[in-house]
């Protein structure tokens, strides 16, 4: 049920177009990877030609490899140019979505190097008014979007006491109103196709939350109830699918510097682990995904233990204390 509608019951045949199995996401698609910053290491030569989208995105695409590349780090995040390569490798058209042109040129150059069609637009998620507007132009000049990749996050990294109001407003836009904005824009036309996926690079901290970061937690918490709710109101919408993904700490600059006690036995993730479940949670209609599958004992813990022992377990593996040393982008 969507907007207070129920939408058209199942059938064997409505969810897939051209008689493709349920669940089969590799062709007719366009996707869109939202991004607030993107990192990419340009695509290989040779690899299935596509489209996949940084921000929103409506034909088949294939995504270069890497949640992350070294092509602008500066500018981007690691994730998005690695969602888009893993894209890229499913044949599939790319569009990306950012704030900063240069790092949206260089990335789409680098794409179509690989022989895959990629599109950028500038767009600031945050901006809903700006989302609507390039969403239309999106659609006009390249065509419908059917996977949504919200990727766009950042991070303030501070107490809630030593926060710059500013910073908070804008980790809450980004992070987790910027979400309404873009599944907004391209959700409608994925119901009337009956075809369509909308992702959520969330974050296990919308589970677990740490001092120091009270801004994205808080987001990422919001962030998931969003998804949660979106994802049992598509339950009567056939072809329309939901994914949210759940990843530990990973290796990017967002957290940089973040330590734990215990790194050996809590590895930071890799961008491009994070990146391939993705899309293979895509292909699989996979509801939520939790990198590693380990984290899913917080969620038990959390519910059988009493507050006193969950706080003696988060000084002692320092989870208490990781963002002492954080020194991430914000």
């Amino acid at each position: 049920m969507v907007g207070g509608r129920r939408c058209t019951d199942r059938s064997p045949h409505s969810g897939s177009p051209a008689g493709q199995p349920a669940g089969h996401r590799d062709r007719g698609d366009v996707i869109i990877v939202i991004a607030e910053e993107v990192h990419t290491r340009g695509a290989r030569r040779g690899e299935p030609q596509g489209r996949a989208a940084v921000g929103q995105g409506d034909k088949r695409t294939r995504v270069p490899e890497g949640v992350g590349g070294r092509g602008c780090l500066e500018k981007w995040s690691v994730e998005n140019g690695l969602f888009t390569r893993r894209f890229v490798r499913c044949a599939l058209p790319v569009i990306l979505w950012g704030r900063t042109e240069k790092c949206l040129k260089e990335t789409s150059e680098e794409i179509s190097l690989g022989g895959t069609e990629c599109h950028y637009f500038l767009c600031d998620v945050a901006n809903r008014e700006e989302v609507y507007r390039q969403a239309m132009v999106v659609r006009e000049k390249v065509g419908d979007i059917t996977i949504l990749v919200n990727n766009a996050a950042v991070v303030h990294g501070r107490t809630l006491i030593d926060s710059d109001d500013d910073a908070l407003l804008k980790s809450q836009h980004i992070n987790t109103l910027g979400q309404f904005w873009t599944t907004k824009a391209f959700l409608p036309r994925m119901l009337e196709l009956r075809w369509g996926h909308v992702v959520c690079i969330n974050s296990i901290l919308s589970l677990s939350s740490i001092p120091g970061a009270i801004d994205y937690c808080t987001s990422k918490a919001s962030s998931l109830a969003f998804m949660e709710s979106l994802t049992l109101g598509l339950l009567d919408c056939p072809g329309v699918s939901c994914t949210t993904v759940l990843p530990f700490h990973t290796n990017t600059e967002m957290f940089q510097g973040m330590r734990v006690r215990f790194p050996q036995l809590f590895p930071p993730l890799k961008p491009e682990l994070v990146a391939q479940r993705t899309v293979d949670a895509v292909r699989t209609n996979t509801a939520f995904v939790f990198l590693p599958w380990t984290m899913r004992v917080l969620v038990i813990l959390k519910s059988i233990l009493p507050q006193y022992a969950l706080e003696e377990i988060y000084k002692f593996s320092g989870i208490y204390s990781c963002m002492n040393t954080f020194k991430g982008r914000t």
